[in-house]
């Protein structure tokens, strides 16, 4: 019996290490990314933010085909990664925040980023991704943007392994991206025409 729980403990604690380890590195922030959209003369200037999964990107993907939209409305598009966002977050009217999913919890890159900034009760989106699970995940989010001071006006999940449409045959990823440039075209209409915020 002993034996037995010695083997258990040094599996466990194995384990353990092993998350801890996993779970570090996956957290650690990404490289500095900075991509520039849509008309930079407009008044209407949107900052997206995500930091890049080591994994999958999927967020960098995501993002990527939000700010797209966005700048199709002739919206002044800020794409940044974490490590290149910028030191004010004052001069943007609209923020896009994009957050993975680690234990429950958004990742702590965008976490802290959030932390350090006001957001002055301006309009935010916020996308929290994940392989399936999500739902703990994303009601903090929310909750972060609002001790922030943001607004939150739209809030979505995308999946990695969940499906996002169960009635298509493309892959998983595919419909995220192409839901996600939905989503920033009818975000995009809905502040421009100050309505409320739908999704599709």
């Amino acid at each position: 019996m002993k034996i037995l729980l010695r083997r258990l403990i040094v599996i466990t604690a194995i384990i353990g290490l092993s998350w801890g380890i996993l779970t570090l590195w996956a957290e650690r922030t990404g490289s500095a990314r900075f991509v520039q959209l849509g008309n930079r003369s407009s008044k209407t200037r949107v900052l997206v933010v995500y930091d890049p999964d080591p994994f999958y990107d999927l967020d960098a993907k995501v993002c990527s085909s939000i700010a797209k939209a966005l700048a199709t409305h002739e919206f002044a598009v800020d794409l940044v990664s974490v490590a290149a966002s910028p030191d004010s977050f004052d001069q943007y009217t609209l923020y896009v925040f994009c957050a993975n999913t680690y234990n429950w919890r958004p990742d702590w890159s965008v976490a802290g980023l959030l932390r350090k900034h006001s957001l002055h009760n301006k309009p935010v989106v916020a996308i929290t991704l994940g392989a399936g699970s999500t739902e703990a995940s994303q009601e903090y989010f929310e909750r972060l943007i609002a001790r922030s001071g943001g607004h939150v006006v739209v809030s979505k999940a995308f999946w990695l392994w969940r499906p996002n449409n169960e009635q298509s045959s493309k892959s998983n990823v595919d419909v995220a991206v192409s839901q996600a440039y939905a989503l920033g075209q009818s975000i995009a209409a809905g502040h421009a025409n100050h309505d409320p915020y739908v999704t599709p």
